[in-house]
């Protein structure tokens, strides 16, 4: 699934150029970067044998597909296509959709990264260093070398690939799961979408993968609102048509893997728990909330506080969305990786919850595709679980005070993020 920071990107950056800066500037920003890697103790750099791991690992990677085709489920036929930002180094997401009379059939494909990486290889020890990849502004430091990640392990367009594919049977009304098939598959991606061209794709009837997308989209739509009907939090109102797409797509395929994982193996995982606020501190949100200019929530909505929110932010006027956001990120507590989805998912209001379609850039779903191919926990789970946490609360306070500093500097960290950076030399400056 995409990156959020990616996620804001999209739609702006496309026909953009990137922001310039003189090397002046761009010294300060590698010794904030460097300070900052310091402090939160995040890894740049990979290690020789890292890189000289992954990218023995990309030898002869033709053969060794062609190999893997008779033990795996041939998917090379199906139209599949990728949905990323238009600057996305790596695609570890495909989708592939049928309509039936009976259901909906809906494949996610994930790049199947633990066939590469594995608990006895030196770029697995690397990951649980890393703990996710660390998106900044113009700046990213992968957890996988990029080497790996960005070539046998990347879905791209007319190249077969290995993956792990979900395959999930849908009611046509109740969109709940008939039957849940995840298995290991080689599929060969028909094309990559950007956003911006996947909403081009929905409204030219004429344009290539417009059916599937239209249809894909019917689906996600679906599911968005039913998940907004059951009291999901939705912190934001106004997400394009593409988005919903890849949203809803690698929740639904992350549902499934999980309660695979919960009720059909009753296996420990990498389960994503989030806790509730307490009734006070939701009550002091809605309370600041509503005291917005502009702003109301309906009296029938109070009781269900994450249906409240939802009902305040579809009806506020832009200018208070912001302010609506941050009232209810101040009283949610934090999700974490535990071993058990006890607690579940509070804010998706998912009884169980856990990450598997970004294995490229997550530790957990790393953890969790191991766990579905070999139903073999690792018996240092807990402290797996402890360690992504921890890895993803320092990328957070690591991004965060990185664009502070950018603000600092009389840069918009937004439209660094969206467009990245072009170093001016010194005859352009001269100029």
């Amino acid at each position: 699934m995409s990156n959020p920071q990616d996620q804001a990107a999209a739609g702006t950056a496309e026909g953009q150029g990137p922001v310039t800066i003189d090397a002046e500037l761009a010294r300060h920003l590698e010794n904030k970067r460097e300070e900052l890697f310091e402090k939160f103790e995040i890894r740049d750099a990979f290690p020789p044998e890292v890189i000289e791991e992954a990218t023995e690992r990309t030898d002869t990677v033709g053969a060794e597909i062609e190999g893997e085709i008779d033990e795996r489920v041939d998917l090379r036929e199906k139209t599949t296509w990728t949905t990323d930002p238009i600057d996305a180094q790596d695609f570890d997401d495909a989708i592939s959709i049928e309509r039936t009379d009976e259901e909906f059939i809906l494949w996610v494909h994930i790049a199947d990264v633990t066939h590469y990486v594995h608990p006895e290889s030196s770029m697995w020890k690397e990951a649980i260093e890393r703990g996710n990849t660390v998106y900044l502004p113009a700046y990213t430091i992968h957890m996988l070398p990029p080497v790996l990640a960005e070539t046998v392990c990347s879905l791209v367009p007319q190249e077969d690939r290995l993956a792990h594919t979900v395959e999930m049977h849908l009611d046509p009304e109740t969109l709940s799961y008939e039957e849940i098939d995840i298995y290991k598959s080689v599929i060969n991606s028909d094309e990559r979408l950007t956003y911006n061209e996947c909403e081009q794709r929905l409204d030219d009837p004429d344009a290539p993968l417009h059916d599937e997308c239209a249809l894909v989209f019917e689906l996600a739509d679906q599911m968005h609102e039913q998940r907004k009907a059951d009291g999901s939090l939705v912190l934001n109102p106004s997400r394009d048509r593409a988005h919903t797409i890849i949203e809803e797509c690698m929740l639904k395929a992350n549902k499934a893997v999980t309660h695979e994982l919960m009720w059909d193996r009753g296996v420990e995982a990498m389960y994503r728990v989030h806790p509730q606020p307490s009734p006070d501190e939701w009550d002091k949100a809605l309370r600041e909330i509503q005291e917005l200019n502009g702003v109301s929530i309906p009296g029938s909505s109070w009781d269900d506080p994450r249906k409240a929110v939802n009902a305040a932010l579809e009806a506020a006027p832009d200018r208070q969305l912001n302010k609506i956001q941050r009232a209810v990120m101040r009283v949610m507590p934090r999700a974490k990786y535990m071993n058990d989805p006890f607690g579940g998912h509070h804010a998706l209001n998912f009884e169980i919850y856990g990450h598997f379609t970004s294995p490229i850039r997550r530790l957990s779903d790393l953890i969790n595709h191991w766990i579905v191919y070999t139903n073999d926990v690792p018996v240092d789970l807990l402290q797996l679980c402890d360690r992504a946490s921890e890895k993803q609360q320092a990328a957070e306070r690591c991004e965060r005070e990185y664009k502070q500093f950018l603000e600092e500097v009389g840069l918009d960290p937004y439209a660094v993020n969206n467009r990245g950076l072009e170093i001016l030399d010194d005859e352009e400056e001269a100029e």
